[in-house]
């Protein structure tokens, strides 16, 4: 909300200056973003009149001026504005004066005397955009007739102003006026506030447009008028011209001026037609499929039900508290026009405008909330601005009240208050603040029920009336006493470690951490994760990021490429975050909602070299067992299982399932080549996705004495088939912490290249280093061999294995 701090005066006037001004309604919570002059500084410059224009003698674009600057005697004056003609009104810098430098916080320049091709010039005539006023070059600033001839032009044009904007928050609709900011000061400060009086115009006929309301979900209120004969090329006032300016709106129309200055001036968006251009009457209504509609803006758009419109007998003429359409918008042509302000709900109106890509101050206010008691006086305020600018007659005004908010009366406890704010508040200062802010109520012992009125939507809670209670009386105000509360430390249990540290793992592993959006692309999810019901989000920030993730594996994937498109040959990545799941189970939670899980999970992606470059050892890309070795570091001190197991996103060779104690905890694997190839990877990523709980698990430690018994340690080479896996071989022998088979751990593999006397052509030779150990008594060669006897034969019958010869 932007405006000139002069429009606001005159509504209330407080006797405090600008910085005060700005700081209380910070304090209040509209808080001021910008300050700003209206115009920099700059001294000696009088409304001048051009008496009499010459060509010059000796430059065909310059012209020699005689000007009255109301100093006694006629200034002659160079100027070589292609505008310039005799009578005009225009900003006249004497000499001596100094003007605005061209470039941002350069130094003033100063007008001095001088000849210009040989012809003396007493001085400047100035553009708009030699004073900073604006960006116009085109030619000097023309002023209005009544302007004062020698007057300062600074006093002329009130360029002392302040233009103030506000950064307001959804639910201060009430705000978004000159009027409405002005309520409020006077509510803050006590200054009288000036009343806006609507003196009603006698009706010069009877005619009345037909409207039919059948939406009243979508329009409460409708009021309009006719007003026939009025000259739409009739210019708008300087006065509203300027105004409107300062609050950021240029100029259009008279008409349409006129419709923007009481928007600005009481928060009331409006609508004027041609009413030549409609057809049979107007019907409020919901829109339907299949209709389109051409807006002022230009663009074309296509309408559903969810859209509110008003239509005429033949086509859709607007977008309900939006924006108009260019069938019966007013043009130079128009000499009937019909003045509509209405109330639309809230809720009819939210969001509309974002569906189509653009914006309107239309739309922003009617879906935070306009007055719907004052459509009446405004159509009088509007009708008599145009009777006053563009002449016309007015009709009858047509008022249908349909459905209006239902105001609720909310219950103040002053107790309650005092607790809220932290200091005493008596219920005399709470009827106080009432009352300053206009807000009816009945009085109990301790108690108030407050009935909001028809401009404020916000209240609607108990808590809302306190934040008015404080903020009336002032933030200031409460007490400088620090908090008093026990301080107890919060003790993390040593079976789980936080995620922090997690995270500090990974990145001692030489990962980095992303920070990615929870909506994604719906193709990573269809693609990447196999689901093809994702979780849709009802309002994207962007059209892309449609879904919400159920794995961050698509979230990697999108970084990676983001990396590589700048370039970067290894990428090291990994993520922390939550996905999000369909559970018709899920109860609602501290991080749940009721049918939905949401687990944290933790993801990691590498691509490129398994290593930095160095001296020491040959460059080679990283792969399934580097990642895999990663996991294990991740979940150590505890022991996971890999198992082979199909994923949408990994290749079904190389990637498997990570168990823990049994149960299912996440996935590692490299990237499948299909998606390789479909998102134009160079290379396989090797990726990994696990349970965070899990991940954050840990065993309480076990303190073991050392044993007093040494280890034997045996090394078997064993012959088995091609489809004996390395869990198959591990769990036939069995070892374990109380069996006299401690470890055993795989450390070669053999495959030749063709059958050999002792391996057949499906056959390999694995060759596992055993460790024995007995803490009672020392371990004997007899009792080594018969055990490894023994092994050898569990190995025979379970797995098909041999001892390689």
């Amino acid at each position: 909300m932007q405006f000139p701090e002069s429009w606001l005066r005159e509504f209330c006037d407080p006797p405090i200056d600008t910085a005060a001004l700005a700081e209380l309604l910070t304090m209040s919570g509209m808080e001021v973003e910008t300050l700003r002059p209206v115009a920099p500084p700059f001294s000696g410059v009088v409304v001048g009149r051009v008496l009499s224009v010459e060509r010059h003698p000796n430059a065909d674009r310059l012209s020699v001026c005689q000007v009255d600057a109301g100093t006694g005697s006629t200034l002659t004056i160079v100027c070589g504005a292609p505008n310039v003609r005799a009578g005009i009104k225009v900003p006249c810098a004497l000499v001596g004066a100094e003007l605005p430098s061209a470039d941002e916080g350069g130094k003033p320049y100063t007008i001095t005397l001088g000849k210009l091709r040989g012809v003396e010039s007493q001085g400047m005539l100035c553009s708009a955009r030699e004073l900073k006023l604006s960006d116009d070059h085109g030619g000097l600033l023309v002023l209005d007739e009544g302007a004062t001839v020698g007057n300062d032009i600074r006093r002329q044009l009130d360029l002392d102003d302040t233009v103030f904007t506000l950064k307001l928050t959804p639910n201060l609709a009430h705000g978004l006026s000159v009027y409405g900011v002005a309520r409020e000061v006077a509510a803050l400060t006590g200054a009288p506030l000036k009343e806006p009086v609507f003196p009603p115009l006698a009706p010069a006929h009877a005619d009345v447009l037909p409207v039919r309301v059948e939406a009243t979900d979508l329009c409460g209120r409708f009021s309009g008028r006719i007003v026939r004969n009025v000259d739409p090329r009739a210019k708008a006032p300087a006065w509203m011209v300027e105004r409107l300016a300062r609050c950021g709106q240029r100029s259009v129309t008279a008409l349409v001026d006129i419709s923007n200055y009481v928007m600005f001036e009481f928060g009331r968006p409006s609508h004027i037609f041609d009413l030549d251009k409609i057809h049979d009457g107007l019907v409020v209504r919901w829109a339907r499929a299949g209709e389109a509609l051409e807006l002022l803006n230009g663009s074309t758009v296509e309408l559903d039900a969810n859209v509110g419109v008003i239509a005429d007998g033949n086509t859709v003429e607007s977008l309900a508290g939006i924006m108009g359409g260019e069938a019966t918008a007013v043009s130079d042509a128009t000499r009937n026009i019909y003045v509509e302000a209405a109330f639309w709900w809230p809720d009819a109106v939210a969001g509309r405008s974002r569906r189509f890509n653009f914006s309107t101050d239309a739309g922003h206010r009617f879906e935070r909330g306009v007055d719907p008691s004052l459509t009446v006086e405004h159509i009088e305020r509007i009708t008599r601005l145009v009777v006053d600018i563009c002449g016309g007659e007015p009709g009858p005004i047509d008022d249908q009240v349909l459905a209006l908010p239902e105001r609720r009366p909310v219950t103040l406890r002053v107790a309650r208050a005092a607790k809220v704010i932290g200091m005493p508040v008596s219920q005399a200062q709470c009827e106080g603040v009432m009352t300053r802010l206009g807000l009816a109520f009945e009085r109990e012992p301790g108690l108030l029920h407050v009935t909001p009125p028809s401009w404020r939507f916000d209240l609607v809670a108990e808590e809302d009336l306190i934040e008015e209670v404080i903020r009336v009386i002032g933030y200031a105000q409460l007490p400088e006493s620090p908090p008093l509360a026990p301080v107890t430390a919060s003790v993390r249990s040593e079976t789980a470690r936080s995620l922090h540290a997690l995270r500090h793992r990974l990145a001692a592993l030489d990962y980095h951490e992303t920070i990615s959006f929870s909506f994604v692309e719906e193709r990573w999810e269809r693609e990447l994760a196999g689901n093809a019901d994702p979780i849709r989000v009802l309002n994207p920030i962007a059209s892309p990021l449609a879904v919400m993730r159920s794995s961050l594996v698509g979230s990697l994937v999108g970084v990676l490429r983001f990396n590589l498109s700048h370039r970067a040959s290894r990428v090291r990545i990994f993520e922390a975050g939550r996905v999000y799941l369909r559970n018709p189970q899920a109860r609602a939670g501290d991080v749940a909602v009721a049918g939905l899980d949401q687990p944290l999970r933790v993801a990691g992606l590498a691509y490129g070299s398994a290593d930095p470059v160095q001296w020491g050892q040959r460059e080679r890309g990283v792969d399934y067992f580097d990642v895999k070795g990663d996991v294990e570091l991740l979940l150590a001190p505890l022991q996971a299982r890999f198992v082979p197991a199909a994923h949408p996103a990994l290749h079904p060779g190389r990637s498997a399932a990570v168990e823990l104690d049994g149960e299912r905890i996440g996935f590692v694997g490299e990237l499948h080549p299909r998606w390789r190839q479909a998102y134009e990877l160079p290379l396989a990523p090797v990726l990994f996705e696990l349970d965070a709980a899990a991940l954050l698990r840990r065993r309480l430690p076990a303190y073991q004495p050392i044993a007093r018994q040494q280890s034997a340690w045996r090394d078997l080479a064993l012959v088995v088939g091609e489809g004996v896996s390395h869990d198959a071989l591990m769990a036939a022998i069995g070892a374990g912490p109380d069996r006299l088979v401690r470890s055993a751990r795989l450390f070669d593999l053999y495959k030749p290249a063709a059958a050999t006397a002792d391996l057949a052509a499906s056959e390999r030779s694995l060759a596992v280093r055993l460790e024995l150990l007995d803490d009672a008594a020392t371990l004997t060669d007899e009792r080594i061999e018969a055990e490894v006897a023994r092994l050898l034969e569990r190995l025979r019958t379970s797995v098909g294995a041999r001892l390689r010869a």
